[in-house]
């Protein structure tokens, strides 16, 4: 893996054919000096942005890449911080260039997504209502057999791309399956990106022994409690897992926990604005 010296002053929607996430942002739902924890996956020809929070589109705007040169989605929940920007994409798509962009979702998630977030700011538009369809071309990913929980399949060109069902909110559920929908995304068979979790064991260590994961880049909460996974939970995973493991979704104090998080072992913090290729 190579990490960018510095953070990318102009952000592309192709390489060479590499494999490489670009952090937008690194930060919580509620960092103030961060931007928020949505990534641009590039691969030859092909990108990908997973979620699109209220901060995205002018996080990008501000590395040269203006949100409607973005044709590729994959949210995996339903938070302001991974969803708020999705009204603006669909919005300036039909009305602007007249062009759909592409989703990867299923039928479940697409129902939640629209019903309860984006239904609101845009099924009124015309004089007739929209639906999802209106604005969104779709990608199905296809449910996989013999996995440890619900996990989900799409090729996006050269991507591929496995979506396993994470233990998000609410923080009563004891289980993925009584979870809202949530997930968080593998690509390649090389790169776990849990995006938000709950400390959940069982999903990073039977995945990593499925496929050996190059490197996890794992959501940390700088306290222990509520929705996200903690410092301190992690810090009882395996040694080999933590020392491939990027912390990301923190907050803007981190810097107080790194001497914790060199002490437990863990690789590195995610570094806004960089990428990682791989």
């Amino acid at each position: 893996m190579k990490v960018s010296a510095k953070p990318l002053k102009k952000v592309k929607l192709s390489n060479s054919g590499a494999l490489s996430l670009y952090f937008v942002g690194c930060g919580s739902a509620f960092a103030k000096t961060l931007n928020q924890n949505n990534v641009l996956i590039v691969k030859g020809t092909d990108h990908l942005l997973v979620d699109c929070g209220t901060k995205c589109s002018q996080a990008l705007f501000e590395a040269g890449l203006h949100i409607s040169q973005v044709k590729n989605y994959l949210i995996t929940h339903s938070h302001a911080d991974h969803i708020g920007g999705l009204e603006e994409v669909q919005l300036f798509g039909r009305y602007v260039l007249q062009q759909k962009p592409r989703m990867i979702i299923t039928p479940a998630y697409e129902k939640v997504l629209w019903e309860q977030s984006l239904r609101g700011g845009s099924e009124l538009s015309e004089s007739r209502p929209l639906g999802f369809g209106d604005l969104w071309e779709r990608l199905r990913p296809g449910k996989l057999k013999g996995y440890p929980r619900e996990t989900f399949e799409a090729n996006l060109g050269s991507i591929n791309i496995k979506m396993p069902r994470t233990m998000h909110f609410p923080d009563s559920t004891n289980s993925w399956r009584d979870c809202a929908w949530s997930c968080a995304v593998i690509l390649d068979d090389r790169v776990m990106f849990t995006s938000d979790t709950r400390f959940d064991p069982e999903l990073v260590l039977s995945y990593d022994e499925r496929f050996d994961f190059d490197i996890i880049f794992h959501d940390c909460q700088l306290f222990t409690g509520g929705v996200h996974a903690s410092l301190d939970e992690l810090s009882t995973l395996p040694a080999a897992v933590k020392r491939k493991t990027i912390l990301m979704h923190y907050g803007d104090n981190w810097q107080d926990f790194r001497d914790q998080a060199r002490a437990a072992g863990f690789k590195a913090w995610a570094k806004e604005g960089h990428s990682y290729t791989f």
